[in-house]
């Protein structure tokens, strides 16, 4: 169980990092993250709400506890990182600049298998059986 909760701690790390970063500077509205928004055809107001969605759903992962709360959060960075995808594949971006959606995309992806794992491990610790978790 310990390699299992610091390989996800490394990779959840990594995730808000990345997830972060780009999501403080849409909540800011930096202009870097203004351009490239409405480059993709989406209004400049929408920005800092997505910023903003964005760190609460980060911070809500980082946070123990509250697992009905994380599900939410990590299906709404899916969604997020699905939509900018697919605005980018729809107004024709280069391929390396879409490749690159699948970093954000497996960590996303890894954080969340891994805290379902390590949740599993703690409540067959616990003695509890798998259906309830």
């Amino acid at each position: 169980m310990k390699k299992t909760k610091i390989f996800y701690w490394i990779v959840t790390g990594l995730m808000a990092a990345l997830l972060g970063l780009g999501a403080f500077f849409d909540a800011i509205s930096a202009p870097e993250a203004v351009a490239s928004v409405t480059k993709l055809g989406y209004p400049a107001y929408i920005i800092p709400f997505l910023g903003v969605a964005k760190l609460l759903g980060i911070i809500a992962i980082l946070i123990p506890g509250y697992p009905r709360i994380k599900e939410w959060a990590y299906a709404g960075l899916i969604f997020d990182l699905t939509g900018a995808t697919y605005s980018g594949i729809a107004i024709g971006e280069e391929p390396p600049l879409i490749l690159f959606m699948i970093i954000p995309f497996a960590l996303v992806i890894g954080s969340y298998l891994l805290y379902h794992k390590l949740r599993r491990q703690k409540m067959a610790v616990a003695g509890l059986r798998p259906e309830f978790i």
